[in-house]
């Protein structure tokens, strides 16, 4: 059986300067590139689309500003207010923070290796990072707490295991869930539905199209 969670769309925040980079973030913060502010313009949109005049949602956002410049923009629109909540948080990464994969590889060639067997599980053998019990504790402990539908701004590894907690799903499970910046995850009655702006075809920009 399912937990009994309810209503939720999820969105991870806009691609910052380490996303660009490839440094792991983490605890740490990077602002976000011009890329970034127009992801969350887009989920912006996809969010007022799907909801159109309901206004049963609470909005929540992990507090890590990379987290929090998205939510400004995500919900400005929307006159929304959003509620920070250290749960949302991303995993922490210890000693790995702010360092790129070759540089890890560098220093922790053993536990490099194992990234190509478990590419998702890997961050939890972090040194001095936090353990997927533990992470995925503090997250089932903020779904418990939901009494409504919610709107959640969070992070890439922390939005998995969200999403992958609401589905009963095991950490196989979590990592097959589809990631990715600028879209919305929408949650309800067991179904994952992941909602993109469609591509412009190039007669779309054409003067004379309709």
């Amino acid at each position: 059986m399912l937990p009994d969670f309810p209503e939720i769309f999820v969105l991870r925040h806009g691609q910052t300067e380490w996303n660009a980079t490839g440094r792991h973030q983490g605890r740490l913060d990077s602002p976000l590139t011009d890329l970034g502010c127009a992801q969350a313009s887009t989920q912006s949109r996809l969010l007022a689309s799907a909801l159109g005049a309901r206004t049963d949602f609470t909005a929540y956002c992990s507090p890590q500003g990379r987290a929090s410049d998205t939510a400004d923009i995500v919900f400005a629109p929307l006159a929304l207010s959003v509620r920070a909540d250290a749960r949302l948080c991303e995993v922490s990464f210890g000693k790995w923070q702010g360092l790129t994969f070759e540089q890890i590889a560098q220093g922790w060639p053993e536990l490099a290796e194992v990234a190509d067997r478990d590419p998702f599980g890997w961050h939890s053998q972090a040194p001095g990072g936090e353990a997927f019990k533990d992470i995925s504790a503090r997250v089932r402990e903020f779904l418990q707490d939901l009494i409504g539908p919610s709107i959640i701004v969070t992070h890439g590894i922390t939005s998995r295991i969200l999403r992958g907690l609401w589905l009963g799903l095991g950490m196989d499970g979590m990592a097959q869930l589809p990631g990715g910046q600028g879209c919305v995850h929408h949650l309800l009655d067991a179904g994952h539905q992941t909602l993109h702006e469609p591509k412009r075809r190039p007669s779309d920009n054409h003067p004379g199209a309709a």
